[in-house]
């Protein structure tokens, strides 16, 4: 785990204002991009980890750092009566609402602006969480998975999918020429935003991938933690139960 912070503009603003910023530069591209260069494979792994909400049944799920909604919008196959998706990105929600009218769902899945380290939500409101590749861009991570924490209910689930390092030869090796060259390469010249897909990279590189992020969450008390590795080790889906 490195204790550097890792930020998009490398300014003297804060992590979380460069994020914000680096994503309302990008949300006109981003659901292209995103699809583009996880190879449209993104969308298998948010289906997987929507399976793991399943048994607990959710009628509240909370979808956390939801950019333009693609995990909100995975979480309909549980039925939920209320979908909240939060992010601090305004441009990324607008792209979002948009998608959520023309699906005809915007009745179930709302979006809202907000702090994820700073949760308008009251103690135990939802039954299940999710968080698509977002907790990495996290300030204070504790702080952010503290709060994911307290707005579930006891016995609900936490449901994280992260960016991780494959260790096993050859998707090591391809996964690391791809996210340091392919990623950076094409982000640039598609989202016009030169630093925005070189952060991704290494705010992966960055990141306390599994046992050192399980630690992270039993030391905030989540229980029954477990990881489930997708693609060989490309990401990887973090379970956690109140």
């Amino acid at each position: 785990m490195s204790d550097k912070v890792v930020k998009p503009y490398n300014s003297d603003r804060s992590k979380k204002e460069e994020v914000a910023e680096m994503f309302n530069n990008i949300s006109g591209r981003y659901d292209f991009l995103n699809h583009f260069l996880s190879l449209g494979i993104d969308h298998l792994w948010r289906a997987r980890a929507v399976k793991e909400l399943r048994e607990i049944n959710p009628k509240r799920i909370l979808d956390i750092a939801t950019g333009t909604g693609d995990f909100a919008i995975a979480n309909l196959k549980l039925k939920p009566e209320e979908v909240v998706g939060i992010d601090i990105s305004s441009g990324m929600l607008e792209v979002g609402k948009e998608k959520m009218k023309k699906k005809k769902v915007d009745h179930i899945v709302t979006m809202q602006l907000g702090d994820s380290e700073d949760l308008p939500f009251d103690d135990n409101y939802f039954d299940g969480l999710t968080v698509g590749f977002g907790v990495r861009n996290f300030e204070n991570l504790e702080k952010g998975l503290a709060e994911m924490l307290r707005v579930i209910r006891p016995g609900g689930k936490a449901i994280i999918l992260e960016f991780s390092k494959p260790k096993m030869f050859p998707i090591k090796q391809a996964f690391g020429f791809y996210s340091k060259y392919f990623i950076p390469f094409f982000g640039k010249r598609i989202s016009k935003d030169e630093k925005a897909y070189a952060y991704l990279p290494e705010s992966v590189a960055a990141f306390p991938e599994g046992k050192d992020f399980e630690d992270v969450l039993e030391k905030l008390k989540y229980k029954n933690i477990k990881s489930i590795p997708v693609s060989g080790g490309i990401a990887t889906i973090y379970i956690g139960t109140k």
